[in-house]
């Protein structure tokens, strides 16, 4: 049994080995001599089985180390262990004892990631127990429940040697009713890292700390003249507030010495919610957004934080480079979006933060490079690409991880960021015992790559691009753990690109075919590319007639740059979609410049003027227009005397303009005529309008007889004038009663015909009749009414 429990790597205490010493030679005693060979036989085997299933009850117990405190202990510090330990098995483990080992020490990197790889206990790799009173014991560990353990010893207790890493591991050791013997039923490994005084050299450790998200804001600006953005949803608001991702970045960054690492289109973003935004809806229709507030809290954090920090701007909406370089070079336009995406950063990070960025860094994804992703990236100005050791790998056998400054040829250089250091924080790490053992396996890769040489080197951290708020944490208490410790000091990101490279690094940038399959299945497609130019071409053709071009060409540039952001990685049907709706609403603006449908028009005689109205439903105004319309009959109906004519056309926002074609008419029917709107440039604007035109001309015989009416009518006109005038004429000349007695009276009905003239047409006015101004005055005086002197003539 003792060889037994030798053999499982337990150390019973000496009462336990004499007890059962004894108890071995009492039951042997009354034995004959064969028995007693064939029960020493028996340990043997039950030695071997036993080791077996020891090997596989390892992990019944799971052992959980949630605190591990001081991460790096010196002298006189007293070691904190504290976590939990789970019976994961189906009965109960009794005398368990939680104790603490410390294996042996680690001297290069590769053995650092053995040690974190291996599950199970392994003797003689784990190391003995601490023992003495440096364990917690459970009389009873209950199938599925959960125990807390806290274990504090003196650092100088673990009789640590010379500097470096130690394996160091809490243990579960205890019987089962199914294995009544001791053995160890769970481990969890971790790393100890021990630097007794300041280094004699120290590595100078740059981290990255980015400030990236995915994209929010639409190409929508609403139909006002504030021009309202419009978000996708309303997910960045839940980052920066209190407890979102980018609150907790923020807030354990702003005491770090790191170098900030910012995708404008962030800030250009939250900083448009602080004006006023609205929030797409499910329906297609928006909403008032109402996180003003916590964006302008935000945005104040953030310049107060970067005060006299590094910041590097990443081209605008962090554009994949990796998809530029593999599928979309070969599209026109794909690099001049990547341009305009870098020339616009200044103009976004510094009124905002009030900081001048630097701008000639380029960040491919996870720091994977081949010669066309460096061309590319060199391309839109960058001179430095951040890359990462397990692309841009060491072939020249160097015993050291070398510095991550590398000329690459070009006058380009490639910062290559360490890839153990930078994937450290990677996984679900909202458990607080998988962050404690990312943060020492972090400190540990740290420490031991610090002490492979004496030589001076410059390394890079450059983690995930949107770490998550619990990898944010884990990321924090490592840097700051770092940043305090004994062999590691801060350094800028310019500062690790200047620095002198090591001779014999790599500096061979690897071709094409050795980018990683896993990362390629993410890029964006070929056709992701073409759409975007065509979606370009049409901004093209729109812009023109546009009074204020700026207020279409920027939103839809910079969603053009979106549509080519890296975080579209892993979401290629959100990439799709985002790239359909900004095209559908650039279509919809477009249209707001249209022709008025038409339905068919008569023409009567052989010229005639056609209206065309446009109509413009813009808040601005548009011009450089030309509106052309043109007879598909021209031998029938000819516009501006040829077959087609064209006129300017200028209209303001929200009105319609009437544009007049002189037509002639030639031959009678039907003739169909287009109306189409071109850009000055001669590009058609828009869909054209097709509608009839009915000519009916007039015959000559038609002709001859209207005139003919119009003469008669003219001279019964010029009869009746006459007529009364000549009747007026007699009345004047004293048509009243005559010699004979006539009564003074007028006919109540006059019998001749002349006097029914003069009656019906008015000619003679009325007795007590009104005098009118049309009324005919007599050429003579009127007749006196007194008796006639001798001699006097009257005439009649």
């Amino acid at each position: 049994m003792a060889e037994a429990a030798e053999f499982q790597g337990i150390s019973p205490s000496p009462a336990r080995r004499w007890l059962r010493r004894t108890g071995a030679l009492l039951a042997g005693a009354p034995l004959l001599t064969g028995l007693i060979q064939l029960s020493a036989a028996t340990p043997a085997d039950a030695a071997g089985q036993t080791s077996v299933k020891a090997a596989s009850g390892s992990s019944t117990v799971a052992v959980a180390v949630d605190s591990l405190t001081p991460s790096t202990p010196v002298e006189g510090d007293t070691l904190t262990v504290s976590g939990t330990v789970t019976n994961n098995g189906k009965q109960a483990v009794t005398g368990a004892e939680v104790d603490l080992r410390l294996g042996p020490q680690l001297t290069t990197r590769s053995a650092v990631d053995s040690a974190a790889q291996r599950t199970g206990y392994q003797e003689g790799l784990d190391g003995s127990p601490v023992g003495g009173e440096y364990v917690e014991e459970f009389s009873k560990l209950t199938p599925g429940v959960s125990e807390h353990f806290s274990i504090s010893v003196p650092v100088d207790k673990l009789d640590l040697g010379s500097d470096g890493v130690y394996q160091f591991a809490v243990s579960v050791s205890g019987e089962t009713s199914a294995q009544p013997w001791e053995q160890v039923l769970g481990i969890q490994r971790t790393f100890l890292p021990w630097q007794s005084g300041e280094a004699d050299t120290k590595t100078k450790t740059t981290v990255l700390w980015p400030l990236i998200s995915t994209v929010h804001m639409t190409a929508e600006t609403g139909s006002n003249e504030q021009q309202t953005p419009v978000f996708l949803n309303d997910d960045l608001a839940k980052e920066i507030s209190p407890g979102g991702r980018l609150d907790r970045l923020l807030s354990l960054g702003k005491n770090l010495d790191v170098t900030w690492v910012i995708d404008p289109d962030l800030l250009a973003s939250v900083d448009a919610m602080t004006r006023g935004y609205r929030v797409k809806n499910e329906d297609g229709t928006t909403t008032a957004g109402t996180h003003q507030a916590v964006a302008k809290e935000w945005l104040a954090r953030l310049q107060e934080a970067v005060v006299d920090k590094e910041v590097v701007a990443l081209p605008f909406a962090d554009p994949d480079l990796a998809s530029i370089a593999h599928n979309g070079t070969s599209v026109t336009g794909s690099l001049s979006h990547l341009k305009e995406a870098t020339d616009v950063v200044a103009n976004t990070v510094e009124p905002i933060l009030h900081v001048q960025p630097i701008t000639d860094f380029a960040w491919p994804v996870d720091g994977a490079v081949d010669r066309s992703i460096v061309k590319v990236a060199t391309s839109a100005g960058a001179d430095k690409v951040i890359a990462r050791s397990d692309s841009l790998e060491e072939t020249g056998g160097l015993p050291y991880t070398p510095s991550a400054a590398r000329p690459i040829g070009g006058g380009t250089t490639a910062v290559v960021a360490d890839a153990r250091l930078s994937t450290a924080f990677q996984g679900d790490l909202t458990k607080a015992s998988a962050s404690t053992l990312a943060v020492q396996k972090f400190l540990a890769q740290s420490l031991t790559m610090n002490l492979q040489t004496n030589i001076q080197r410059s390394v890079v951290v450059a983690p995930q691009r949107m770490p998550t708020a619990s990898q944010a944490r884990a990321m924090a208490e490592a840097v700051t753990t770092l940043q305090g410790g004994a062999w590691s000091e801060s350094q800028e990101l310019t500062a690790a690109a200047a620095a002198e490279p090591d001779e014999g690094a790599t500096t061979k940038v690897p071709s094409g075919s050795a980018y990683p399959s896993s990362l390629r299945k993410q890029e964006l497609p070929l056709p992701a590319f073409q759409q975007i130019a065509t979606t370009q071409d049409k901004l093209d053709n729109f812009k023109v007639i546009l009074s204020d071009q700026s207020r279409v060409v920027t939103p839809f540039g910079r969603a053009m740059n979106r549509e080519m952001s890296t975080s579209w990685r892993g979401r290629a049907d959100e990439a799709e979609s985002f790239r359909a709706d900004v095209a559908e609403y650039l279509d919809s603006l477009a249209g707001q410049v249209t022709l008025i449908d038409k339905s068919e028009t008569k023409l009567s005689g052989r010229s005639a003027t056609i209206p065309v109205t446009v109509q413009n439903n813009l808040v601005q105004s548009v011009d450089q227009l030309v509106l052309r319309l043109t007879s598909t009959s021209p031998n029938r109906l000819q516009i501006g005397g040829a077959s087609y004519e064209e006129q300017p056309v200028t209209v303001s926002g929200g009105h319609s303009q009437t544009v007049k074609f002189t037509t002639s008419a030639k031959a009678n029917g039907r003739a169909t005529v287009m109306a189409q709107l071109y850009t000055e440039d001669g590009q058609p604007y828009g869909a054209p309008v097709t509608f009839d035109v009915r000519v009916t001309e007039f015959t000559a015989t038609v002709m001859l007889v209207i005139g003919g009416g119009v003469l008669l009518l003219v001279l019964a006109g010029f009869r009746m004038y006459t007529q009364r005038k000549r009747a007026a004429a007699r009345e004047a000349e004293g048509d009243g009663p005559d010699e004979a007695g006539e009564s003074d009276e007028s006919p109540q009905n006059p019998e001749g015909p002349e006097d029914r003239l003069k009656e019906e047409s008015g000619a003679r006015p009325r007795a007590g009749d009104p005098k009118q101004p049309s009324d005919l005055t007599s050429d003579t005086p009127a007749e006196s009414t007194d008796p006639s002197g001798t001699g006097e003539r009257v005439d009649r």
